[in-house]
Formats: structure tokens, C-alpha cells, sequence
């Protein structure tokens, strides 16, 4: 095995990580280091001196799910007072707001609902369609599309089919969590989509040309080991899109397990911010296939935000003008557009707004 110096020293030229690498780097490396040979990475990978954001908004259209993950504070059983759906009058009105607010596209995913018909799903896509066309639909995670493909009793690749005809644009990488099924099993994830599922909802979203974005949320008491093998799931579906001239991941999206009101809390030790920019350098470092790092600003506050645009991040994703998920459980941190320009600038790059795919 390299040692963890010859790895770094190694990897801003193009020299592929192993798994062994990777692992020897969570255990070995020091922070300083791993920051410099990330950001050395990212420069390679985006010369300019430049940082992205976006302005978006996450609408979750309903907060019943019949899956009870013990990390997710979000989630009402079926027949909660506080369970919700939106209607689709409703949804349109917050897409007004999110354009009105200068935003170009909105994330639309909610709880695995069993009672919804699918054609909820096509009339929410098609009225957006028709009535924002400006809007980019950035929707429905692989556990949502796996268990519609389920309950209608058709392959995965049909459902993606009408979804994108409805007006379908491209797939987020929620439903991730650690793509390791012993860590799902022990989260109360694994029924919700094992990782053969999770996987296969991208690659199939690639093949129709519907580019998607993976994440990856740690701290739930995972072994470095078994985030490697999250980070390598992406690496290998990334390399297998690309020798297809599929589409692809756009951006990799790490973040950290947010404890309160879930069924996790205090049961497992909470990753703080050295943790996750270590993860976060070795992510860019491993995922020598995948375009952007989105830096995460949502669960770590705007200061580690800042820093993880020198450990590899080119990207602080969206200033978030709704946000339920993380929120639910502890998360309260707010951006406005002007906070993130200037939280950019002050890192020593020049701010850029981009798109949901990463159009600027």
C-alpha cells in the first residue's frame, strides 16, 4: 500500500485512488494536506478562479412516507394530522415566488406516499411544463421512482419514460444516503432502495439522457471503509454512463447526518466540520470522473462552507429558498443571494450563478 504522502503527491496529476488509497487517507492523512491536493484537483478541473451557486428552491410535495428511516426527522406516517400532499395549484404558486425571486429552477421530491396515483406525478411535471417552461424540474429520487416501478408493476426505465414525457428534466441523487446495505439495513433504509436499485435508477436515467446528480449523507456511525465503497459505487456507475456517451453525474453533494428529532439521535457519534471537509477533499479526490464538489453550507453553516471551497468544493449549491428536510431535523442556516456572493468573494473567488445542470 502507498503511503498516504506518495498518494497526495500523486493524485493532483491523474493518478486514480484504489479503495486501499482512499481508506489509508481518512485514517492517515493530515487535514492541511488533504485540502491542498483536493484543491489542486479542483483547479485542474476548473482553472478559472471562479465559485457557483444557484438560486432554487426544494419543494416537498408531500411528507407522508411509508418507509420510517431512523435518520429522517422529515417524515409522517400515513394518517399523521400533519402529513400533507400539495396541490398542484400550490406547487405552482411557489414556483411563481421562486422566479419572481430570480431562481432558476426548483428540486421536487417528497416522502415515498403509497396512496398517491402516478398520475399525480404526471400532472404535477406537465403542468410545470406547460405553465413555467423556464423552470428546470429537478425531480423525484431513485427510491420514489423504485417504488412507483414497484407498485405499477413495470421496470424502472418505464417509469422514467412517462415521468420524462410528463416533463421530467433530470434526477437527484437523494435516497443516497451510504451506498453500503448493511449501513442501509441498520438506518431502516434498505427496503426504501438498496443500493443495486439506487443505482440502477441512475444508470437508467443516463441511458434516457437525463443527466442526475449522486450525494452521499455520513455520520450515521459508518466505518471509513464504508464510505469508500459509497464513493466507489459513483465512480464505477460514473465510468460505465461515460463509456456509453450516456449522460451522467453532474456533481457530487456530501453532507452530515443531522441528529435532532430523529431516531438516531444520540445514538451515534456526530461528524463535525473536520470530518466532513477530510470527506469532502477525499471525495474530489476520488471521484476523478465526476465534474463539480458541491460544497455544504446547509448542515455546516456558511464559514465551513466557505473553507470547502479550498478542499476541493467548486460549487455551494443553492441559497435555498425553501428548505423542509434538513431543517426538520436541526438544520436552521439561511442564505440570501447577496450573503453568497459576498460569502464567495470573500473566499477569494468570483461568484457565478449557474443552473440546475450546471449551466452558468
Amino acid at each position: 500500500m502507498r503511503p498516504a504522502l506518495e498518494i497526495l503527491r500523486e493524485a493532483p496529476s491523474g493518478v486514480r485512488l484504489t479503495p486501499f488509497d482512499a481508506a489509508r487517507l481518512f485514517r492517515e492523512a493530515s487535514l492541511l494536506e488533504l485540502g491542498h491536493a483536493a484543491h489542486e484537483v479542483r483547479r485542474r478541473r476548473q482553472p478559472e478562479a471562479t465559485a457557483t451557486y444557484q438560486v432554487d428552491r426544494n419543494i416537498n410535495y408531500t411528507n407522508v412516507c411509508i418507509y420510517r428511516c431512523a435518520f429522517c426527522a422529515f417524515y409522517r406516517k400515513a394518517g399523521d394530522p400533519e402529513g400533507y400532499v400539495l396541490p398542484v395549484e400550490e406547487i405552482g404558486r411557489k414556483v411563481e415566488e421562486t422566479l419572481a425571486l430570480g431562481g432558476t429552477g426548483i428540486l421536487l421530491q417528497g416522502g415515498v406516499h403509497a396512496d398517491l396515483p402516478f398520475g399525480y406525478y404526471e400532472e404535477v411535471l406537465s403542468f410545470l411544463r406547460s405553465r413555467y417552461p423556464a423552470i428546470h424540474r429537478h425531480a423525484l429520487s431513485a427510491p420514489e421512482i423504485w417504488f412507483l416501478a414497484k407498485r405499477e408493476k413495470t421496470s424502472v426505465r418505464d417509469v422514467l419514460v412517462r415521468l420524462q414525457k410528463a416533463g421530467l428534466m433530470s434526477v437527484p441523487g437523494g435516497g443516497a444516503e451510504i451506498l453500503d446495505d448493511p449501513v442501509r439495513k441498520r438506518i431502516w433504509a434498505l427496503t426504501k432502495a438498496p443500493v443495486r436499485e439506487w443505482s440502477l435508477v441512475h444508470r437508467e436515467a443516463h441511458r434516457l439522457g437525463m443527466t442526475t446528480t449522486a450525494t452521499m449523507m455520513f455520520g450515521v456511525g459508518e466505518s471509513f471503509e464504508e464510505r469508500v465503497r459509497h464513493l466507489d459505487v459513483i465512480r464505477t456507475l460514473q465510468d460505465e454512463s461515460h463509456a456509453r456517451g450516456a449522460a451522467s453525474f453532474t456533481a457530487f453533494i456530501p453532507w452530515t447526518f443531522q441528529e435532532e428529532n430523529t431516531a438516531l439521535d444520540g445514538q451515534v457519534e456526530i461528524s463535525g466540520g473536520a470530518d466532513y471537509l477530510r470527506t469532502l477533499a477525499i471525495s474530489r479526490l476520488y471521484l476523478d470522473n465526476v465534474p463539480h464538489v458541491q460544497g455544504s453550507w446547509v448542515t455546516q453553516g456558511k464559514k465551513i462552507g466557505q473553507v470547502s471551497l479550498v478542499f476541493g468544493a467548486d460549487d455551494l449549491g443553492s441559497i435555498m429558498i425553501e428548505e423542509n428536510v434538513v431543517a426538520a431535523a436541526g438544520a436552521h442556516n439561511r442564505m440570501t443571494r447577496d450573503d453568497m456572493v459576498a460569502l464567495i468573494r470573500e473566499a477569494g473567488f468570483v461568484p457565478r450563478q449557474r443552473g440546475s445542470v450546471y449551466d452558468r
